[in-house]
């Protein structure tokens, strides 16, 4: 698993016992050592990642082929799918392409390898691992073709990532602590960054606002990102101690106002008119997400009827119908993408062997 010349590694941590005292306060000193203690297992916990995630991709890629695939390399006609194939074979982990015509046709798989993609018009988002002893994230921005038009690194442990629908702003999100937000002490760092360049910065940055009064507490985590169409608007889920909420977010105002409590990895439907998300509703340490909808004029929210877990940040089909990967049970690093609709009825199997679905209309 490769990245692009330009991503950087992580640097090497100093040992805490290794920090000199000459000079420094006690007090300075046992900071130092905390931070680097905390460096050392940031470092350590992404190479272990890394080893992880390059073991499953040689296995995987290995195992003889699962499903059909679209040997003339050309890009379906019309509207199609974007996502991360899992299948079996020497394919698995590469970007792939089917028609929405023929979800469950031969998929056209390409060259590029990506741990989570997203996709509008003609430009995609990759995030990618590069495995080794100081393991490197990245975020890979490229056109329909599979050229590469820019990359840039990631802090962490890629996580979510979106593009605007006319393919002018790309979000990015990295675990810089932990392997998840299931657990505590994870810490996010979520990006937003023009197609021409232009750099938004960290949006834990940006001023926090709940019922009108400023949240300064360094836990602030911000992630799951999705753009409204006006070039400045974004939704997005923002948490500090026990509380999560759906934020909506002014790259222009640099500011994110909290909207209501219980939204984790916002989706904004095609029309603007309702967000897709995950309700975390065990109340237990072992989280179980049910998928929901929320209206945004009436903030009303209705709970859909997938019963099963979802840890996705879901995609929208149509105005009627969301999409979201679901793990296989008992097979280690191959997943499903599903189909939910709004309407009620069970979900359905949309595309076996597949993840990160992006629908480009």
């Amino acid at each position: 698993m490769t990245t692009p010349a330009g991503s950087g590694p992580y640097p090497a941590a100093p040992s805490p016992d290794a920090l000199p005292d000459a000079g420094i306060p006690p007090a300075s000193a046992a900071r130092w050592r905390v931070l680097a203690g905390v460096t050392a297992a940031v470092v350590a916990g992404s190479a272990l990642y890394g080893f992880t995630a390059l073991q499953d991709y040689r296995e995987r890629s290995a195992a003889a082929p699962q499903v059909a695939v679209d040997a003339s390399r050309a890009l379906p006609a019309g509207a199609y799918l974007v996502f991360r194939n899992t299948a079996a074979g020497d394919g698995y982990g590469h970007l792939a392409t089917v028609p929405l015509a023929d979800p469950a046709g031969a998929r056209r798989v390409e060259d590029t390898v990506c741990d989570r993609v997203h996709a509008a018009g003609t430009v995609r988002s990759c995030l990618q691992t590069a495995a080794g002893v100081l393991t490197a994230f990245s975020d890979v921005l490229l056109d329909a073709e599979g050229n590469t038009l820019a990359s840039w690194p990631l802090a962490g442990i890629p996580s979510r990532t979106r593009v605007s629908a006319d393919g002018g702003l790309i979000a990015s999100t990295a675990f810089v602590t932990g392997h998840s937000y299931a657990g505590t002490g994870f810490s996010t760092e979520t990006r937003i960054t023009g197609a021409d360049g232009t750099e938004h910065g960290n949006i834990q940055d940006f001023t926090l606002l709940v019922d009108g009064a400023e949240v300064t507490a360094v836990d602030r985590n911000i992630w799951g990102i999705t753009f409204g169409t006006d070039g400045d608007t974004f939704y997005a889920t923002a948490a500090s101690g026990s509380s999560t909420w759906l934020v909506r977010g002014s790259l222009l105002a640099r500011t994110l106002t909290a909207l209501r409590d219980g939204v984790e990895c916002p989706s904004l439907s095609p029309d603007g008119r309702r967000i897709a998300y995950k309700k975390e509703v065990s109340g237990s340490a072992v989280p179980h997400w049910r998928v929901a909808v929320l209206e945004l004029d009436t903030l009303t929210e209705t709970v859909l009827g997938e019963t099963r877990s979802v840890d996705d940040q879901v995609e929208w089909l149509d105005e009627g119908t969301v999409l979201y990967g679901m793990p296989r049970d008992g097979t280690p690093g191959d997943s499903d993408i599903w189909a939910l609709d709004l309407a009620g009825g069970e979900p359905r199997l949309f595309i076996e062997h597949a993840w990160s679905p992006a629908v480009v209309r």
